[in-house]
This record gives structure tokens, sequence and C-alpha cells, in this order.
């Protein structure tokens, strides 16, 4: 590790998309902390590149979904980790900044701690340890000194369920609120006619396999009630072409946008949406868009979900409200049958809108970081762990 006169020096692995987003913030708020001589190593994606990060890695090859998958994956994977970790501890850093990803992420946490126990370990993003396996929370302990929470029940779950010291920094959708509320112009748009529907079927392509022809099915149906609306779909680049493909043959064509800034215009005008569940659900409740959210899994995952997971819902804005404002349809509800007519809810002036509307409102104050940045609160942890180091 480095003397205390000499610049410090960071470790971050984000093996996949999400955290790859939270580690380019992060290392922008260290270099702001810590001076722009801090030596910032690791693993992540094209987000964490544009900060000058040199992956050790491609992390393409780590980004998998859902239990089935994970086998054809596995040998690829263990050597990454037997590799990132011999990094690590070949490295020595001052700190190990894991986030997110906890398959691959705490596997290389557990290898540094049994080889380097002196390096401090900080985990940026909790496992859902609060939907199933709670007792790996309790486990953690032994390879986490300190946990950044994004959801503001996390540190209370933890302290419960016995798992590490844990401290709640904030979502980093927090730092885009003022992209996503309307101005005054775009609230007259949201209440205006035909109502803008946003389309989300999902970011990976085995959710847009699953997830486009049921959701356009929903959307046959509600035309033929006589709804009128405009469906907006936003998708990434790489996407595109396989959501152009399942679209097709929708009787309501959507607008297909494929910038962030587009999508974030469409969020601020939209009335209602359309939503596999995710963290995109927040994004919108966030946005103030009353939604309907839906998800379909293997029957091997479904199967393993049934026993293990421990929560009512899996709608992250369920779970911080306390309550099931949102209507999710899962497995065998997930039929256009019934996405249909709560989808014609949420469009419509109804108790279910307002039930959203209202709950939404009240979200920005249970999240609320008081006006300071997600990025600048996990970095000062980080900090602080390399203050006080293991000994």
């Amino acid at each position: 590790m480095t003397g205390p006169a000499s610049a410090p020096t960071i470790f971050l692995i984000a093996a996949e998309e999400s955290g790859d987003r939270l580690g380019a913030g992060l290392m922008v708020a260290l270099r702001e902390q810590l001076g722009p001589d801090v030596k910032l190593l690791g693993i992540g994606g094209r987000h964490m590149a544009e900060q000058g990060l040199t992956s050790l890695f491609p992390t393409d090859e780590l980004s998998i979904i859902g239990f089935a998958a994970i086998p054809k994956r596995l040998p690829t994977i263990l050597r990454r980790i037997r590799e990132a970790a011999a990094a690590v501890v070949k490295a020595k850093p001052d700190v190990l900044v894991i986030i997110d990803s906890p398959d691959f992420t705490h596997r290389v946490a557990r290898r540094v701690r049994a080889v380097a126990p002196s390096i401090p370990i900080v985990d940026y993003v909790s496992p859902t340890v609060w939907v199933w396996r709670s007792g790996r929370a309790k486990k953690m302990r032994a390879y986490v000194d300190r946990l950044l929470a994004v959801l503001p029940f996390e540190p209370q779950v933890h302290r419960r369920l016995g798992g590490p010291s844990c401290v709640y920094v904030g979502h980093p959708l927090l730092d885009d609120l003022g992209t996503l509320r309307p101005d005054a112009q775009e609230q007259a748009r949201r209440s205006a006619e035909p109502p803008v529907l946003l389309v989300l079927p999902g970011s990976r392509r085995s959710e847009i396999k699953r997830n486009m022809a049921i959701f356009g099915e929903a959307l046959r149906l509600l035309h033929e009630q006589g709804v009128a609306f405009e469906p907006v779909l936003p998708t990434t680049p790489g996407l595109l072409e396989s959501v152009r493909a399942a679209a097709a043959v929708w009787p309501v064509q959507p607008k297909i946008i494929i910038s962030e800034a587009e999508k974030k215009a469409a969020f601020r005008i939209a009335r209602a949406a359309l939503a596999k569940s995710g963290t995109v659900t927040l994004e919108l409740a966030l946005a103030g868009v009353p939604m309907v959210t839906a998800y379909r899994v293997t029957e091997v995952e479904a199967f393993i979900a049934r026993r293990v997971i421990q929560t009512k819902s899996i709608i992250l804005t369920n779970l911080i409200l306390g309550e099931n404002v949102i209507p999710e349809f899962l497995q065998q509800d997930f039929t256009a049958e019934k996405l249909a007519p709560a989808l014609r809810d949420v469009l419509g002036d109804t108790p279910m809108r307002q039930l959203q509307v209202e709950a939404f409102a009240r979200l920005e104050a249970i999240m609320s970081t008081g006006g300071r940045r997600p990025s600048q609160l996990a970095a000062e942890e980080v900090v602080a762990m390399i203050s006080s180091p293991r000994e």
C-alpha cells in the first residue's frame, strides 16, 4: 500500500453496465476529493474507460442474466475471478471497491481477503438480501468492511440481519431529477391528447425476445378498445434492429428512440408507461410517470424464485414506499389480456393513476441525501476507509 505522503491507490471492480456507470461517477468524485494524482486501477466498462480506467479485461463477457445463463459462462467467469483477485493482491491498493454484480465481485473480494486481509474492502450497492438469501448479509461481514447502500431501507435491513456496517449514500438516479421532471410546456403535453405511452421491454436481447410480442399484443387490445395513445419505445443502438423487427407487426407503430437525451425527453412528456420490472421503474416513478410492470423468466428460474424470494413485491419503488402502488404482472399473469385493462387505468383519470401520482410525490423526500450528490457521499466513505486501514 502507499505511504501517507503519496497519492493513494484505489482498485475498482464493476462487472456490468449499471456498476460501470456508478464506477465512473465515483472516479470523478474521488479525483475531486483526493486530487488528480490518485491512482485508479481496476475492471470496468466504457463509462469508466471514459474516466481514464484501463480495464484488466473486457467486462462484456461477464454480462449474464438469470440462473439458467450461469452454467454456460461459468469457466470464463471463474477464470476472470482468479485473474481479478490476483491483480488486486499484486497492486496492493489502499482500498478495494467492488461495485454491484455480487456473483462476480463478492467472489473476488473473498479471495482477496483470504490472501491479503489488510486491504480494506468497500462494497458499493448491496446485494438484494431483502429479496432472497438473507443469510448473505451476515456472511458479508467476513470480507466487506463498509457497505454503501443506494436504497434508503437497506441500512436497517443489514442491521436486522447482522450484515456489515452499512450507510445510505443515495441512488444515482437522484442526480438525474432535473432531466426527468417536466417543465410547464412538457407538463402540458403530458396532459394533452393523445397521451404518450412509454413502452420499455428491457435492455437485454433475451428480454426483447421474451417481452416484445406480449407488449405488442397488449397495445393491440388497447387500440381495439378505442383507447388513443402514442407509443414511444426507448432502446439502445445495439438492440435497435431486434426491436424494430419485433415491433414491425404491432398495429400501432411506436416511435423508437435510442439516445439518452431522447429517452429523458420522452419521460418528461409521458402520461404512462408499460415497463419490464427493474431499475427503470424507479426512474419512471421519480419522473412522476404512472406505470404497469411485467416480467417473465424461464420456468427453472421461476421455480427457484418461488422458493427463495422473501418480499411481496419485486418493484423497487413499491419496496421504498412500503406499499404496492404499482401493479406487477409476473409469469402466468404476464398476458396481454391482463396488461391492457391496467394500462387503460393508468392512462385515464382513475383511482389507480391518482394513487401512483400521490405516492411518487413522496418518493424524493424518502430518498433524499440532503442535496448532496450520491457519488460524492460514496467517495467520502471510500476515502474514510483509506484513512482508517485494517490491521
